[in-house]
């Protein structure tokens, strides 16, 4: 019992305390509890996927009420490896967040800053511990509304465009699986995702319930930013502030991409994908994002812009696995979900300590910048060759498993694409290496000093956890292998 008591705390902690943080006097103690808080929700994460690592479900009956008729939270091992990387994620964030937010962020506002972390916290968490597709769309809305304030509390005025711009595509992502969520139920009479599952079995040909899926992933591909509708990524990731841009990167479409594994695979079926074009719509627009994304990248004049499209691109490496639609292609989508996570994490935090600095991530005030914050720079090298996939760092390890996939299917213009898609990595970082280190000093940049320890030492967790799961890959791929065999999905056969 204590299993599935620990399960609901997981959402219930931050969703109690942040009413209670946003009523504290402002100042440092709404830190001293969100960072309570995160730490406590790390703890269960950790030990919750210590459960169910071998294949092991918790099941939780809110209120009393048995599913398919009550709410269900069910975690397996995909469920709990997502809930670790939203609880480490802001467990790391929240320290370094510390001085940005006092920097960032009107003294006035800080209580309701933390507040709404908490509560855009409990959105993610929420997502990753349901089993019922309409509390899945209620906490995604939890989420959505809590990043759409966050962004906004952004220090220049473009924020509030860029939180508007997101509201709008939220909004029509969000109508889009609200009525496909209907139509399903329409259709089933049930909510359940393991009850749905069993009800489409027999009607999966109805007209009714392709309308529906079609619906459901166009609403979620909007969420997580999948080419064409990653439109509101960039000036989003841009404006924010830095610990926030940080938390969007690394947990929010990696939660999205979480859905869309989830309906597709655990609702739906691999046989299903493979008997539509769901599939090649995936391979497309996979192929497309990495290529486009990666080249936009390039391209860019602004440090947090780059690094959004190459989101975007990374993003697009997990729909080519879901594309694949084998083991070993989730394999790899999940594998890179937890990487890329860390990766962008590691690249955000290094920008905002810039910013920190000099308080602007354009380029031109960037040049030289590298040399008198040598910490930073080597942090952001770093996570930037796993970034690009180097041997020895944990984006090698998602990467070669994508190459795998695709070479298992003969697919080989995906393995083109993944290969290319590094290559035009290397350009955008190296890139961003030339601005920080070759390019002769701005006015200011002599007089700045190295970040302060509070933001380096969340940033080098970071950077080390990239080459530690670079080495050793018995947590990421051990479970990422487990939670694509209970999803279901097939073997490749020829």
């Amino acid at each position: 019992m204590i299993e599935q008591n620990l399960s609901l705390l997981l959402v219930v902690i931050p969703l109690l305390f942040s009413p209670v943080v946003a009523i504290l006097p402002n100042g440092r103690l709404p830190w001293l509890v969100v960072l309570a808080v995160t730490w406590t929700c790390l703890v269960i994460a950790c030990w919750q996927l210590s459960v169910v690592i071998d294949g092991k479900i918790i099941s939780y009956e809110l209120g009393g009420w048995s599913p398919p008729w009550g709410i269900e939270y069910r975690i397996d091992a995909m469920n709990a490896l997502v809930a670790l990387i939203v609880a480490g994620v802001a467990a790391i964030t929240v320290p370094y967040a510390l001085l940005s937010v006092e920097k960032e962020i009107p003294t006035q506002q800080i209580s309701l800053f933390y507040s709404v972390v908490l509560l855009f916290i409990v959105g993610l968490l929420g997502i990753a511990q349901t089993g019922d597709v309409f509390n899945l769309f209620v906490f995604l809305e939890i989420s959505s509304l809590s990043s759409y304030v966050l962004i906004a509390m952004g220090r220049e005025r473009r924020a509030l465009t860029a939180a508007y711009q997101y509201l709008v595509m939220g909004t029509v992502g969000a109508t889009f699986l609200l009525i496909g969520i209907g139509l399903l139920y329409a259709e089933t009479g049930t909510l359940n995702m393991q009850d749905l599952h069993q009800r489409l079995l027999p009607i999966i040909d109805h007209r009714t319930v392709h309308t529906g899926f079609a619906f459901v992933v166009v609403g979620i591909a909007l969420k997580l930013a999948l080419f064409p509708l990653h439109l509101w990524v960039p000036n989003a990731y841009k404006y924010a502030p830095s610990a926030i841009s940080v938390l969007l990167a690394a947990t929010s479409t990696k939660v999205a991409v979480y859905i869309m594994l989830r309906i597709v695979f655990t609702i739906f079926s691999s046989d299903f994908v493979k008997t539509t074009p769901t599939d090649l719509i995936f391979l497309i627009l996979g192929v497309v994002g990495v290529m486009l994304a990666s080249i936009t990248a390039i391209f860019q004049t602004d440090a947090k812009r780059l690094l959004a499209y190459s989101s975007i691109a990374q993003v697009s490496y997990m729909a080519l696995g879901i594309g694949l639609a084998s083991t070993l292609g989730v394999t790899a989508t999940l594998v890179h979900l937890f990487n890329h996570a860390l990766m962008k994490a590691a690249l955000f935090m290094a920008v905002g300590a810039m910013v920190y600095r000099v308080g602007i991530s354009r380029f031109e005030e960037l040049n030289g910048l590298g040399r008198q914050m040598p910490w930073t720079f080597t942090a952001l090298f770093i996570a930037g060759l796993s970034l690009i996939g180097v041997p020895g760092t944990a984006g090698f390890i998602s990467k070669w498993y994508l190459v795998l996939a695709a070479m298992e299917q003969q697919a080989w213009l995906i393995v083109v694409v993944v290969l290319l898609g590094s290559l035009l990595a290397v350009v955008y970082m190296w890139k961003m290496v030339e601005v920080l280190l070759f390019h002769p000093l701005t006015s200011t940049g002599a007089a700045v000093k190295e970040a302060p320890l509070l933001l380096l030492i969340p940033m080098w967790i970071l950077v080390l956890a990239n080459i530690y799961f670079g080495f050793n890959t018995e947590l990421t791929v051990n479970v990422a292998d487990t939670a694509t065999r209970l999803l279901g999905v097939s073997t490749y056969h020829e």
